[in-house]
Parts: C-alpha cells; sequence; structure tokens
C-alpha cells in the first residue's frame, strides 16, 4: 500500500463500511499556522473532546473552528443549543455545506449534554459543538469517551467561570480579544504544554 493510500485510508473524516471507526488519533490542521505549531501533532486532536471556555458569546470561537470543520468532508456537523442560528448563507461563504449542518433548538442543560454524548457517541458525525455551562466530571468523561468511540471530535463551549474545574477533555483553552486579535490560552493540552497564542481571524 503506497503512502498515500495509507493517509487517504486512515484520514479522521472517513467512514468505513464495516461501521468500525478508526480509533488511532490524528491532529486535523487548526488553519492556523501560529496554533498548529503549539499543539501536538500540528492541529487539532481528532478524535477528542475539546473545551473552549470563553467570556462572552461572539470572541471569534466559531470562526476559530471554520477551517477545522472545512477538513471534516462531508459528514454532518452537529450544532447543539447554539446561542444563535447560523446563517446559511454564511456558512456557505466559508465553503460549509449548510446541508450537512444540523442545529438544535434551544435545549435545556441537561438535554444539551444527552444530545451531545449520542450524536457524539453515533459515528454519524463528523464534529459536535456544544453549548452548556455546566457539566460534571462524570459526565465530560462519558462525552469524551463518547467523541472516542465515534471517532468525531467533540467541542463544548462552557463560560470562563469553569476555568478552575477539573475536566479529563483532551484539550482546554480560554479564549479572549486582546488588541483586536484572538487571544487562545491552551491550558490542558494532552501530550503537549501549556501555551498563549495570539492571531487575528
Amino acid at each position: 500500500m503506497t503512502q498515500s493510500l495509507e493517509s487517504l485510508l486512515q484520514h479522521p473524516s472517513l467512514w468505513r463500511a464495516n461501521g468500525q471507526p478508526n480509533t488511532r488519533r490524528f491532529a486535523v490542521p487548526s488553519g492556523y499556522s501560529a496554533l498548529d505549531a503549539r499543539l501536538p501533532g500540528g492541529g487539532w486532536p481528532f478524535p477528542s473532546l475539546v473545551e473552549l471556555l470563553i467570556p462572552e458569546v461572539g470572541v471569534g470561537e466559531l470562526n476559530l473552528l471554520i477551517p477545522m470543520l472545512r477538513e471534516m468532508g462531508q459528514r454532518t456537523i452537529a450544532l447543539l443549543n447554539p446561542p444563535f442560528i447560523p446563517y446559511a448563507p454564511a456558512l456557505e461563504e466559508h465553503r460549509l455545506d449548510p446541508t450537512r449542518v444540523v442545529v438544535t433548538t434551544p435545549l435545556a442543560r441537561l438535554e444539551t449534554l444527552w444530545a451531545m454524548e449520542q450524536a457524539l457517541r453515533s459515528g454519524a458525525c463528523a464534529a459536535v459543538l456544544g453549548w452548556v455551562e455546566q457539566a460534571g466530571m462524570q459526565t465530560l468523561r462519558r462525552l469524551k469517551l463518547a467523541a472516542n468511540e465515534g471517532n468525531c471530535i467533540g467541542v463544548l463551549f462552557r463560560s470562563i467561570r469553569c476555568r478552575t474545574q477539573p475536566s479529563p477533555a483532551h484539550l482546554r483553552a480560554v479564549l479572549g480579544m486582546d488588541g483586536g486579535e484572538l487571544s487562545i490560552e491552551l491550558i490542558k493540552v494532552q501530550s503537549g504544554r501549556s501555551a498563549t497564542v495570539r492571531m487575528a481571524l
């Protein structure tokens, strides 16, 4: 088998007909060289659970993820309990196919966490993004396990107030704006080091 074919067969967006997910860990490029240089493997860990802690909605958290979401091929992207309904023309402008983006209506906290676990574990999604304030350690462990089982990346958006709470997530980052640039403070990087990256989106 040639190296290029092997790389294709191991790509995180590939779903195998036998239903067995590829559970080997990869890195999906973030689309930002400064960030990739700080992430083990040169990108977002995949499969994984990632926590992005934000001071408020709209600091650039979705723009940060768009290049990664484009790398997911044609598998479904689920947005659970988003603060705003995505605008289909804006998705197309970012070269994301709106027909593969599933969006829920507003959900309660427990509904969001339950739906996220099911979507992660299903194997039907490449990425599952969820917005919720509180999540206990046991719930976070279940989400991490579900992401591994479903060969998926789960991104949980939580308040910056959760920073001091322990988490089993593969990666945790605090986002904020600093002089017109997005500041990404990597406070937990499994198999890597903490760091702060500033960049324009």
